[in-house]
């Protein structure tokens, strides 16, 4: 049985619609981080960026299970000392939904550089509307 290795000329990329719409915010970031690292392929190779690009709809309307909303909390830090900033997810979710769902992908992706190429191929847009329509991307159930 011989192993098929993609090379990076041969990689084909596809674009994939995500209506995240009253579907739970961590669970929509996870298959979207699935198509963007390209591990729904049969030619998947770990070492190769071989992901389709993906556009996440309706990020206003997911939604986040449990106490998250008062209890989950985003951190990030200026650099000067004293410079945390904590941000509670119902705030986030109200104001930057596109954001959160970001920052869930990011979590999901690779530390390295294939994660950095591969979240330059995420598109995340709070409503229904988008611009890549000329793309001409096919929706991609749950």
């Amino acid at each position: 049985m011989s192993t098929t290795l993609a090379k990076p000329a041969e990689v084909e990329r596809k674009w994939y619609i995500i209506d995240a719409a009253g579907k739970p915010l961590g669970r929509t970031a996870a298959v979207a981080a699935n198509l963007l690292r390209g591990k729904n392929k049969v030619t998947f190779t770990p070492n190769v960026d071989c992901g389709d690009h993906v556009i996440i709809l309706n990020c206003d309307k997911a939604v986040l299970t449990g106490n998250k909303l008062e209890k989950k909390v985003y951190y990030h830090h200026s650099g000067w000392i004293g410079g945390m900033k904590a941000v509670k997810a119902g705030t986030m979710m109200a104001e930057h939904s596109d954001r959160a769902m970001t920052l869930a992908v990011k979590g999901m992706l690779p530390g390295n550089t294939l994660g950095a190429k591969a979240l330059t191929r995420l598109r995340v847009y709070k409503g229904a509307e988008h611009e890549n329509a000329a793309q001409k991307p096919e929706e991609y159930t749950l």
